[in-house]
């Protein structure tokens, strides 16, 4: 169980996380979103209907312990995080839509995050038996959510308006120091509940496993649907793919201290993630450096032949 100053302490770190992103947006970024909404909009769908939708489905389909399940539930209701926007810029996706997408998400998580969790959980009987047992008020979630998300949101955007030589000089440091600290939670919340993870260490790192490819995967296969380009392919399937399950910690801590399972599924995939989202990145590099190393080829053997 986590103590009450470990527990502001991360809720704290969350909304350091959100002001440092926010340090780094700009209004053109939520104006783009509506110039080009194509991209953000197949994003913003894939996030926050698609996914939940799907991993609901996926808790009835294969059977799972109900802790579980409300985990998946929880992380697939939350946003993208800043992760995403460095490793989208590592592998040469579209890395101003990715930071608008992650603006407009952390903003519309608000609202979304409480309501698809509640929603989801609600419509499998198992999660649903469990979160009447315990009796969380929907408004409690809301709560946390809008001070962890939209009021740092709404101090770092008056922070890097008013203030932009402080907000370039403090983004690069927030987001160290807060990335660095969430993951050390991350590790914390995983070792804490060691017993339980490696006693049932199968179930959580297939379920986590296959729910990260499945994010992916939505993502991916929402942007090919939209035919939008590889750059743009990209930011969406990291968007989508890796999820701020620092906020699902923050949640399970806050509510759900007792569901063991539930929070060795964020830390997991807090984890997990990180190794997933850049192996793909990887592996785009060297998709682009075939290509790159193809097309010379190509080039020199034309030459050759003209000449």
């Amino acid at each position: 169980m986590m103590s009450q100053n470990s527990l502001l302490a991360l809720n704290l770190i969350l909304a350091m996380m959100m002001f440092g992103i926010a340090l780094n947006l700009k209004l053109a970024d939520f104006k783009r979103v509506l110039k080009q909404p194509k991209g953000p909009l197949t994003g913003l769908v894939a996030q926050f209907m698609l996914l939940p939708l799907l991993t609901w489905s996926l808790t009835l389909i294969i059977p799972m312990p109900a802790e579980v399940a409300l985990g998946l539930i929880l992380v697939s209701s939350c946003p993208g995080g800043s992760f995403s926007n460095i490793v989208t810029y590592l592998a040469k996706g579209n890395t101003a839509m990715s930071v608008s997408m992650t603006g407009v998400a952390s903003l519309l998580a608000t609202l979304m995050t409480p309501f698809n969790f509640m929603l989801y959980a609600s419509l499998n009987p198992d999660t649903a038996q469990l979160l009447t047992s315990i009796n969380v008020p929907a408004s409690s979630i809301f709560m946390l959510v809008g001070l962890v998300l939209a009021l740092p949101l709404a101090l770092g955007l008056l922070c890097g308006k008013y203030w932009p030589a402080m907000a370039a000089r403090c983004d690069g440091l927030f987001r160290i120091i807060s990335l660095v600290t969430l993951f050390l939670f991350v590790l914390i919340a995983l070792f804490s509940n060691w017993a339980a993870f490696v006693a049932g260490a199968s179930v959580f790192l297939l379920a986590v496993v296959l729910h990260n490819a499945m994010a992916l995967g939505v993502g991916f296969t929402s942007a090919k649907l939209m035919q939008l380009n590889d750059a743009d392919t990209r930011a969406i399937t990291l968007e989508v793919g890796l999820q701020n399950s620092g906020l699902g910690l923050g949640i399970i801590f806050t509510f759900f201290d007792s569901l063991t399972g539930m929070a060795i599924i964020a830390a997991a995939w807090g984890c997990w993630h990180l190794v997933s989202g850049m192996a793909l990145c990887f592996y785009w590099q060297r998709q682009d450096l075939r290509r790159l190393v193809s097309c010379s080829d190509n080039k020199n053997k034309e030459v050759q032949c003209g000449s």
